[in-house]
């Protein structure tokens, strides 16, 4: 099957719907000529007719037709621009008089047809006009008068006219095409751009952008989505570059101490505490290991959103105390108090699984963070229809520079100033990923030495008992 171009095709539609309209302009305007034309004919058959009947007269017992004089007169004779052909038939239909004008033809009387109803026939081979009326005389029928004129003149007219008037809707039809192929041409132009700019782009070149139209059409929305979504895919590709290159890096800082830790110990004999402190440690840098693959593979899962969100009523108060059960342990070696103070139960709509990877983050960074013997203060409370969860501690804090930047994957605040302190620097940015997902909220302050809160706001689907 012949694929035709969009440009093709734009013109195509448009000649077919422009040769439609043509078409019918044509058909009103032969229709017109033809029923004047005809009109015309008509009133002079029946002007001739009426004529004729009025002129039959009764002479002495004798029934007279038509003087000869008068067909010398009328010139029936003679060649005229529209003749008028005149025949009388007796009731038998047979013919006692005709015009001198019919020589040797004969006008045909046709039984299937009404009295005074008009008609195409032939005479010979030329197309007339006939009328055919019944003659009476003291209301006596006598016979038949036939009147007809001839169609050659009218005939060439109207196919005349049909000829141009044919000839006129191709070449229209054909001019039509290439000026619609022309200005479609200059229409699609910008898809042009978008076809041989999009030919150029690749991964390693995403700079180029289409040319927007200057004519703020459909085609400068599409080329200005077009570029934005370039622009989407620019930023992402470069987050995921970034995101490989610091994630190669954190997973080759432990594996590194490892391997260089057990270097070490293979190097020469070493007594059983020194062994099993570098194990220990190796155990550590292990355990750190794991963590980080595990946020690295939660990550990407909310990154890709492939997750999905599993909707049922969550006991906040319960989460928030399973949280803590987990880090008893380091809640409990730091000699951390922990302060949770809610007024009544609270219940949201949510998934359960994401929320706890939420409040254990925010919960495992305060305990972090905090110094040997602060303090964590976890509330819960109700605020004009929402949720409010807050959780703060009193410990190192972050520096107001860098409260935007701790989203950003694998960044930690004051990591030189507090080496002891282990972390991956994704815990916060998981934090965000989820709460975008599940239209939570996320609000942090902070303050160098004074500490940090964090804020979780719940607005949808949610109710409180």
């Amino acid at each position: 099957m012949l694929q035709l171009s969009f440009k093709n095709r734009i013109a195509l539609n448009y000649i077919i719907t422009t040769g439609l309209l043509i078409l019918v302009v044509f058909s009103v305007i032969y229709s017109i000529v033809k029923h004047t034309v005809y009109s015309h004919i008509d009133e002079n058959i029946k002007v001739e007719i009426q004529n004729h009947l009025d002129e039959i007269k009764e002479v002495g017992g004798k029934i007279i037709l038509i003087d000869e004089e008068e067909w010398k007169e009328r010139e029936h004779n003679t060649v005229d621009v529209n003749p008028v052909f005149v025949e009388f038939l007796d009731l038998n239909k047979k013919i006692i008089e005709k015009a001198p004008n019919l020589k040797t033809e004969i006008l045909q009387f046709n039984d299937s047809v009404e009295d005074f109803e008009l008609f195409d026939t032939k005479m010979g081979d030329h197309a007339i006009r006939q009328i055919q009326v019944p003659l009476h005389l003291r209301e006596k029928k006598i016979g038949y008068v036939i009147v007809a004129m001839s169609l050659a003149d009218s005939k060439m007219v109207l196919n005349n006219l049909f000829d141009i008037m044919s000839l006129s809707f191709l070449g229209i039809l054909i001019l039509l095409f290439f000026i619609a192929r022309f200005f479609a041409g200059r229409s699609i132009k910008p898809i042009n751009s978008i076809i041989n700019t999009s030919k150029i782009i690749t991964k390693d070149n995403l700079k180029t952008r289409i040319p927007l139209p200057k004519t703020r059409d459909e085609l400068y929305i599409l080329s200005k989505t077009i570029n934005n979504l370039l622009n989407r895919i620019e930023d992402a590709i470069e987050r995921e570059k970034q995101f490989t290159s610091d994630a190669s890096h954190e997973l080759r800082t432990p594996l590194t101490v490892i391997k260089g830790t057990l270097e070490v110990l293979i190097r020469k004999p070493r007594d059983n505490k020194e062994y099993e402190d570098k194990i220990n440690y190796c155990i550590n840098e292990v355990d750190h290991l794991n963590t980080l693959v595990d946020q690295l593979l939660l990550m990407a899962r909310f990154e890709n959103q492939r997750k999905n969100i599993n909707t049922e009523s969550v006991y906040l108060n319960a989460l928030i105390l399973d949280v803590l059960r987990l880090n008893s342990e380091k809640i409990n070696n730091r000699k951390i108090n922990i302060k949770f103070d809610a007024e009544k139960d609270y219940y949201i709509e949510s998934d359960n699984f994401l929320l706890i990877t939420i409040v254990r983050n925010i919960i495992s960074n305060a305990i972090k963070y905090t110094n040997e013997g602060g303090q964590v203060t976890i509330l819960l409370s109700r605020e004009n229809e929402k949720t409010i969860c807050k959780i703060s501690d009193n410990g190192i804090g972050i520096a107001k520079q860098d409260l935007e930047a701790i989203m950003i994957p694998f960044f930690r605040s004051n990591s030189t100033e507090h080496p002891e302190i282990k972390g991956t620097g994704l815990g916060l940015s998981i934090v965000k990923r989820i709460t975008e997902l599940l239209h939570i909220k996320f609000k942090i302050d902070s303050e160098i030495g004074a500490g940090t809160t964090v804020t979780l706001t719940f607005s949808e689907n949610m109710k409180s008992l």
